[in-house]
């Protein structure tokens, strides 16, 4: 009888829709990170796009191996008690740094887009991620797994419009993008884009390893779930790269270019990409929360850190939402890059400690 659990599919479209928040589909992580350095900035993607595809199989076997109901397991197999802690800290602060972003990023569409307060933005985005976590994994891995195909849909035919209408000059660079110093090449750009990425997505990926039907199941899914993220990135900074001398200063580039097509066009890719920042905002409140209680079992406690998380993220959403993209998110990726290396070990090196088991 075949064992019942998730499919490639929907591995994939959960991996993807885990890491495509706000800084994705918005164009904001691509502008900062890649575009900025003009042709080498592709090559980065391109870089990033097989990184994607080791990573997340090297989570979601793990978290399988290990049975892991949260992040923890994983990193603490992987880096041991001492460096294991020091991820385990780096990834929480990080998961609710995650949360922050996204609802803030909602602030930043809704006055951009509907010139609404920003307020009103984040506060929709919190009740609505706050409800869905209440619901469990399961409900986690649905509401990630729907909005994806609308999102790359919707990302890739704004991008080819944008592209065939200006052409991308994939030469060009520009000045004064996310001048915070944290971010000096192309190379560095690229490892530390997937650092951040992964941190927020371990939280989910582990638990959907012990989910899946099976091995194969995982190996399909993380390059499914890999060539999507790069295929949708590569797309943005073409459209991007067409566009620097209007989008550069934008918290919300990709609305722009979607305002290109027509207004209906925007209006369409204003709400997906609403959906997409809120499949984010519930991974990353699901693993925040995961990692202090366990939420599987429908406890007071479990419902109260949910809530209270939520609250606490709403007030931080205050700083501001491409501030926390310059400054948060690279910092987060250089104390990401020792949970890669961990990973890398754990997995390729140190193999036979888990094999033994």
């Amino acid at each position: 009888m075949k064992k019942e659990g998730v499919s490639t599919i929907k591995i994939a479209a959960t991996y993807i829709g885990t890491i495509v928040g706000a800084g994705f589909a918005t164009g904001q992580e691509v502008l900062q990170f890649f575009t900025k350095f003009g042709l080498w900035g592709l090559v980065g993607l391109v870089l990033t796009t097989i990184m994607f595809i080791v990573f997340g199989y090297i989570i979601m076997t793990l978290g399988r191996e290990l049975d892991a109901r949260s992040h923890l397991k994983i990193i603490k197999y992987s880096g041991g008690n001492i460096l294991g802690t020091i991820i385990d800290v780096i990834i929480t602060f990080f998961l609710f740094g995650a949360l922050t972003a996204m609802i803030a990023g909602t602030g930043a569409l809704f006055t951009q887009q509907f010139h609404l307060s920003s307020i009103l933005g984040n506060v929709v985005m919190a009740i609505l991620t706050a409800l869905t976590v209440l619901t469990g994994i399961n409900g986690v891995i649905n509401s990630i797994s729907y909005v994806v195909p609308f999102l790359l849909v919707s990302v890739i035919g704004t991008s080819v419009f944008s592209i065939i209408h200006t052409p991308p000059n994939i030469f060009a660079t520009v000045q004064g993008v996310g001048e915070s110093g944290l971010i000096t090449n192309w190379l560095l750009a690229a490892i530390l884009y997937v650092s951040y990425n992964t941190v927020i997505s371990i939280a989910v990926l582990g638990p959907l390893g012990v989910k899946a039907q099976d091995k194969k199941a995982i190996q399909n899914g993380a390059i499914l779930g890999g060539l999507g993220l790069g295929i949708g990135s590569i797309m943005i900074y073409l459209a991007l790269a067409g566009n620097l001398g209007d989008v550069s200063k934008l918290e919300v580039p990709m609305i722009y270019i979607a305002g290109g097509i027509s207004p209906l066009a925007q209006i369409i890719f204003a709400i997906v990409l609403t959906a997409e920042v809120y499949t984010t905002a519930v991974g990353s409140l699901y693993g925040f929360a995961s990692r202090i209680t366990d939420i599987r079992k429908s406890s007071t406690k479990g419902r109260v850190i949910v809530i209270g998380s939520t609250i606490a993220a709403l007030f931080a959403s205050q700083i501001g939402f491409s501030n926390l993209v310059i400054y948060l998110y690279p910092l987060v990726g250089y104390g990401g890059i020792v949970l890669l290396i961990s990973l890398i070990y754990s997995r390729f090196i140190n193999k036979s400690a888990l094999d033994s088991k």
